[in-house]
């Protein structure tokens, strides 16, 4: 069953990374555009973007890989291997979770995982470290700046496991929901005084069009709405159905 559940979690990870890849395709690709043409206008906004190991500005150099293929296959590939990455995290989390979190159908507790995963790996970092398009960012503090992404990621995300390890054990003193809420408010308060004490990024030049930066990350947001919800789906269609056909020849 685990196997199974591991394939039907990667499938639907591909699904998912197909549909997010068409938000991002519509969405995402024309702010990205808008801000690569400011970037390569403009030599003093180049200079906040991008590699720091980057020897001349675009306009100067060929590049390595061109645009029309970083924004369909390249951009298609990344999100197809992050969409079947997380599927197979999701699904072994839900064989670990499945009916440990009461009589819930198999479904809805896939949609609660990946809700909660949704929050603590993608939606509580973007609200402290928010995602920007090419032109914004110095090229000395990429280094740092993904640094205190994924460190923050990292402990949102045992922050989370805790709170729920602590949730599901006041769970059987105060009953589900007032678990539930306890042991959200204790993440909350933790993980806002972890952001409070990480150091803010802020390197949006002055000059960058805030229409730009706003469509950039509404569409970040969205492409990750969309990769989630229809993770969490299409994954509990899948494991519920194959714990009912397991359920169906056990009997």
């Amino acid at each position: 069953m685990m196997k199974t559940l591991l394939v039907r979690g990667m499938l639907a990870g591909l699904i998912a990374g197909v549909l997010a890849f068409g938000f991002a395709y519509a969405f995402g690709e024309p702010s990205v555009n808008a801000a690569i043409g400011l970037e390569s206008g403009d030599g003093h906004a180049h200079s906040h973007s991008h590699d720091a190991s980057a020897p001349a500005p675009a306009a100067e150099e060929e590049e390595l890989v061109p645009r029309d293929i970083q924004s369909t296959l390249g951009l298609l590939t990344g999100v197809l291997v992050y969409g079947v990455a997380i599927g197979g995290l999701l699904s072994l989390a839900f064989a670990f979770a499945q009916g440990r979190l009461g009589a819930l159908r198999p479904r809805v507790t896939a949609l609660l995982l990946t809700a909660g995963a949704f929050a603590v790996v993608f939606l509580v970092p973007f609200l402290k470290y928010p995602a920007n398009p090419p032109a914004v960012g110095q090229p000395g503090t990429i280094g740092s700046r993904t640094e205190l992404y994924f460190g923050f990621v990292a402990v949102s995300l045992l922050v989370g496991i805790f709170a729920t390890v602590f949730g599901r054990k006041l769970a059987d003193r105060v009953g589900a929901w007032n678990g539930f809420l306890l042991a959200a408010a204790g993440y909350l308060v933790v993980i806002g005084v972890v952001a409070w004490l990480m150091p803010a990024v802020d390197e949006v030049p002055a000059t960058f069009p805030a229409s730009t930066l706003w469509s950039f990350r509404t569409a970040s947001v969205g492409t990750q709405v969309t990769l989630w919800l229809a993770l969490g789906l299409a994954f509990g269609a899948f494991a519920e159905k194959a714990l009912n056909r397991r359920a169906t020849v056990a009997a």
